[in-house]
């Protein structure tokens, strides 16, 4: 083991679970979690692992997985005003909120409604969901980082090679985006997403940068 690898920081999802809860809510009473960071980095796994911690925490929890909200391609960062309109703007008035996903294959939103309960918690998980103009309203933002040719390696085989030319222009977009944003140096947390397995994944992640949690603990 290195000593770069024997000063990694373990984190646990239950912790981050606790950190959330025992802050305030900021969007309403709704406790709004940001889980940003590049694709392919990791960030739906994070988002996942850390709604089931918080439901085992016996609080309730709501994911909204924003790439079904982009209206294509070309509107990376510019479906904002969708999730406001659709998503936050209702919770934050403590209203159920919802949506039309949209389809990637017909090229077009559906007609099913996914519903968004006003939850504990609501976890926001995609590219610019900790932009600045939420951080006053996010609880915790969270950036999963992950080299570029290993994010697109993974995005590859999830979305498949003939959008290779699509995934390196929104890899150069994205990594403008993070630039003028600052955002890992403004997120709570700041996750290893290409590090080596931790030794329980479904519990535990390598913490790269941010506030001491609750369950950190040195490799």
């Amino acid at each position: 083991m290195s000593a770069a690898e024997s000063a990694a920081v373990i984190g646990s999802y239950a912790g981050v679970a606790a950190e959330i809860l025992r802050r305030p809510a900021r969007l309403g009473r709704t406790r709004l979690v940001a889980v940003d960071g590049p694709s392919g980095a990791g960030k739906t796994q994070f988002a996942d692992r850390l709604a089931a911690a918080i439901r085992a925490a016996g609080r309730s929890v709501a994911t909204v997985h924003t790439d079904v909200l982009l209206d294509g391609w070309d509107d990376q960062l510019t479906f904002w005003p969708r999730l406001e309109a659709q998503v936050l703007g209702p919770l934050r008035e403590g209203r159920p909120a919802g949506y039309h996903p949209y389809d990637w294959h017909a090229g077009r939103f559906g007609a099913d409604r996914i519903d968004v309960p006003p939850a504990d918690v609501v976890i926001l998980d995609g590219v610019s969901t900790a932009r600045t103009r939420i951080r006053p309203e996010l609880t915790v933002a969270v950036f999963v980082t992950a080299p570029a040719e290993t994010a697109l390696a993974r995005a590859l085989a999830r979305d498949g090679p003939r959008f290779e030319p699509y995934l390196r222009r929104w890899q150069a977009v994205e990594r403008r985006h993070f630039a003028e944003d600052a955002t890992a140096a403004h997120a709570d947390l700041v996750v290893d997403g290409a590090a080596g397995a931790p030794p329980d994944p479904a519990t535990q992640f390598v913490r790269v940068d941010g506030v001491a949690l609750v369950g950190d603990d040195r490799r």
